[in-house]
Order: structure tokens, then sequence, then C-alpha cells
């Protein structure tokens, strides 16, 4: 089976927290779950390096736009590295490859009759005497009166037209824009109402789409797809490749979601490889994001792809919700917020990846707190899974010297695990994270129990046999914890995978591919001490600013 695997793009203006983390940590699990299983993956993304957050940061840095996207760029690359995750391809957009992908797109959208030209008011400010981008007018939501932003509202979810603000200011300079006559390309999305409408009622009858996306679609389908401007006046992204318009770009709206598609090109044209395979009507297809890019998820890049008469439309939309930080909303701009590559240097990768799922807002918002987390660490990792692992292994180093006993494997134990990979497959398939992980670790805690009610000190006195076939049972219970574990906690599985000599890991039980002796022993988690509670509140409380 063909599985295509997107996880959105991230501004390259700022650093990464948890929440991004945390959004797009699902499509690494269902890329190592597929690769597991024999399926032909491509998960792609990249850095969005075209926004217009990107023009602001270089303002207030004094540097150029290529300096921040380049520093980011490459700070997120590492990030995503460190944490294992396992992208076919890691782009970005302000690449030439990608440009010309976009412009293909654009082009064929105008040649297939999707896109007209269209006189239009847009907001200008006579101080800084320039078309100002959606993102540099900031006001009130004529919608649900909080503060917003001129593309979109974060609180209401709606796509918004700058002009459309309440009490509108100039980011830059912080004065009232006027509005100016310019020409620019529309998008004619009203057209395609009932053909979404039926895509989107066969998704929710399948049931592959997040709560949140299917509210949320439903929302703007209901009120009615209008034309949306695909082009505007912008000092840098992908420019339109129409004679008389190469000043103005390509709306990033349109822009940023076609990286999924220029990525893929760019996997088959490095990798020798042909992309068409994962745009077919066959393919099955996982986008991974935070809940304010559902409507680009499942309305503007189902358009697209309809308009360029690519029909390998998304099946799952992996949605969540938003994490907050010590119960308060995460503010980046206030500093009140994790930061990713400052996790990454103090704490195990799996502790992190394990935290982030197990806490996940897959249908609700959920709070990150250094408490639980901790806590988390010590009793799940450490207390449960490590601490079985550790004691079974130290317990076959002492006793036998470190040979794995030969002996026979609990039936009662073959059969759950076979259950196991049957049920937490399709868990994962249906983009069940959290409860995945959660099944696994209850059969942890059962095979501590099961290693206490054995008592495997005792039988290697009174009966070797037993003994033996308790050990061999434990060995067999480690093997497949590895395997069912390796796409949520990768590392600790490859520990295992080592000191077992295991060759590969499958997603389906295993027996007796291990070794005959225990290789490099050691735990496969250090305990975090508590006082780490209170160092890392102290730290968030002093970068914040009020």
């Amino acid at each position: 089976m063909n599985v295509f695997i997107g996880g959105a793009w991230p501004y390259a203006n700022g650093s990464l927290h948890i929440g991004h983390i945390s959004s797009l940590l699902p499509g690494d699990i269902l890329a190592r779950y597929y690769r597991m299983k024999g399926d032909d993956v491509l998960y792609v993304s990249g850095s969005d390096c075209n926004g217009t957050p990107i023009t602001i940061r270089a303002k207030q840095e004094g540097v150029t736009q290529n300096a921040i996207a380049d520093k980011y760029h490459n700070e997120f690359k590492e990030c995503f590295e460190k944490l294992g995750f396992t992208y076919d391809c890691y782009t970005r957009t302000d690449s030439v490859h990608h440009h010309n992908i976009v412009q293909e797109i654009f082009l064929s959208l105008l040649n297939n009759g999707k896109i007209y030209k269209k006189e239009m008011k847009q907001a200008y400010c006579i101080s800084c005497e320039q078309f100002l981008p959606d993102r540099l007018v900031e006001g009130i939501c004529p919608n649900c009166g909080k503060d917003a932003r001129g593309d979109q509202c974060d609180h209401c979810s709606n796509i918004l037209e700058p002009l459309q603000l309440l009490e509108k200011k100039c980011k830059i300079c912080g004065g009232t824009p006027t509005s100016r006559n310019t020409e620019h390309f529309y998008f004619r999305l009203s057209t395609f109402q009932a053909e979404l409408q039926q895509y989107v009622c066969k998704a929710k009858e399948k049931g592959m789409w997040r709560e949140n996306a299917i509210q949320l679609t439903d929302r703007y389908l209901n009120e009615g797809l209008l034309d949306r401007a695909v082009s505007r006046d912008l000092p840098i992204g992908v420019s339109v490749p129409v004679h008389g318009y190469k000043d103005k770009k390509i709306y990033v709206w349109i822009e940023a979601i076609s990286g999924y598609y220029s990525a893929s090109k760019k996997w088959a044209e490095t990798n020798n490889q042909d992309e068409a395979r994962f745009w077919n009507g066959d393919t099955k297809s996982y986008y991974v994001h935070g809940k304010d890019n559902i409507p680009f998820h499942t309305i503007v890049w189902p358009v697209v792809l309809l308009g360029i008469k690519k029909y390998s439309l998304p099946t799952h939309i992996v949605s969540n919700e938003y994490l907050t930080v010590e119960k308060k909303k995460l503010s980046t701009s206030r500093n009140w917020a994790v930061w990713a590559s400052d996790m990454i240097k103090n704490y195990h990768p799996d502790s992190i990846r394990y935290f982030l799922t197990i806490n996940a807002p897959e249908n609700r918002d959920s709070d990150f707190s250094w408490r639980e987390f901790v806590y988390s660490h010590n009793s799940e990792l450490l207390g449960a899974y490590g601490n079985f692992v550790n004691r079974t292994l130290k317990f076959i180093e002492k006793s036998f010297g470190g040979v794995i006993p030969n002996g026979e494997i609990d039936l009662e134990i073959k059969d759950k695990v076979q259950d196991l990979y049957i049920n937490i497959g399709t868990l994962i398939e249906e983009a069940h994270f959290k409860k995945a992980l959660e099944v696994v670790f209850e059969f942890i805690r059962n095979a501590n129990k099961y290693f206490d009610q054995q008592q495997p000190w005792i039988q290697v006195k009174t009966s070797q046999s037993e003994c033996k076939n308790t050990l061999v049972t434990c060995i067999y219970i480690i093997g497949n914890l590895a395997q069912l574990l390796s796409p949520f906690l990768p590392f600790s599985s490859d520990k295992i995978k080592e000191i077992l000599g295991m060759s590969k890991l499958h997603w389906k039980p295993i027996e007796n591919s291990f070794q005959s002796s225990l290789k490099h022993v050691k735990v496969l988690f250090e305990r975090i001490d508590l006082i780490t509670i209170d160092t890392e509140m102290e730290k968030l409380k002093q970068q914040y600013t009020f």
C-alpha cells in the first residue's frame, strides 16, 4: 500500500516549542509504523521560509530575510533529527525547486479556468508607503470580537480579509491603514462547493477525520465557499508567473500548502523515484497539523488538487487541539513557552515523545506541566517499562551469565501479544496514538505483575525449568515491546534491539530472533531528580515577559 504523510510546515521566524512538536509528532509515529508493516511510505515536510513573519523578524533583528530563514530552518532540522523524526524529505519553501512547482500549479489552475483576475481593495499604509501583507494588519475580529490578524482569527478560526478587521492597525508603525485598489488573481473556490461537500461527507462516513476538522469544515461549507485572492503585493515569495505581474507574489495560503506536492517531487528527483504513485486514488494519506491549520488541509488543499486534476485527496486529517503550558495559553511573544531545543538538550528524546503522545491534545486542549512530565517519566518509562526490562536482563546476567536460557513461552502471553499487534496497529492507523500507548503500557504493568507472580529468584533454586520458562517469556515480551513501541519510543527500542541482537524490527510477533547472549546491557532510562520541577518552573517564570 502507498502511504503519504504530510507534516505541517513551521514558519522559519522563530524557534520550535513543544506545541509544534506535539502537533507534528503523530506524523513520525505513522511513518515508522507503516514502514515496519512493509508499506511504501513517503513522509514529507519543510520550513515555511516565504511568509510575512520572516520579514517582520528580519526587521526586528536588523538582518536579511535569508539570514532568518537559514537560522531557523537549520534549527528545525536539528531538532527533528534529535527527536527521531524520519522525514523522507524535509525541504524549504524558498528553494528554486519549490518556486518552480508552485508556479506550475498556478499556471495549471489558470489554464483550467480556476483562476481569474479582479480589481480589489487592499490594506495600504501611507506612513510605510506600502501595501500591507495580511499578517501586518491587526485589529478586532468582526465575528468574535477578539484580537485577530488580517488572515485568520485564532480564537474563532475564521479566515479573514484584512479590511474586515475592526480598529485596524499597521503592525510596523501602529498607524491606521487605508485601502487602495490593486489588481489580483482570484481562485474560483465557490465553484467547488458541491464537490467538496460530497468529499467531506464521505470522509465523515468513514470516520477518518478528527472531530474538530469535521466541525470546522462543516461550518465553512454551511456558510458557503467564497472566491479568494491567490496573489498579494508582498516583498518575498513565489512570483506570479504571468507577464506583467512578476512583482506580485502567490499568496501563502495556496503556496505553502503546495509544499506537500513540491516536496514529493523533490524526493523523487533526489532518489530517482516516481512520486506519481503517491498522488493516485489508491494512496492512503495523512495530513498532520494543529487546529489553526484545519481549513487549509480540509478545504484549500483538496480544492487545489481537484483544480490541477490530482485526485489523491487527503484521506486522514490528524488535527490536534491546543497545548497549554502550566494552565496558561502558550505565548511566544511573551516567552511563555517550553522551547524544543532546550528540552532536547536536557531530556531523553523518548521521554519527550512519550509525554507529548500520552498527553496529546487529540480531542481537546491539554496541558504541559513540568510536574507531570517528571512524574510521568519516573513512574512509567523508568518505573514500569525500564524496570521490567532491567530486572529481567540483570537477572539473566546474574543467574545465567548473560546467556538467554531455552524454555517454553507462556501461551496465554503469546496470545495477548498477537492481539496487541492487531489492536495497536488499528489504533495507530485510526490516529488514536494516546490510546495505543496507554494499551501498551497497561500490558507492561501486567508484565511486571507476571514477573512478580512467577518469582524467578525462587524458581532458580526450586525449579530450573520453570525459571527458564519465565525468563524466556520475559525476553519474548521485551523483544515484542521493542517492536510495538518503536513508532513511539524509537531510541529505547533500538537499545533493546542491540541488547537482544534483533536484526530488524517488524510489525509482527517474534519468538526466536534473538542472539544466544545478551550484549551491552544498560538501563533504558535514568531517573529525573524531583528538584528539576522547581528548577524548570523557576526558569519558565523568569523568562516570561508581562
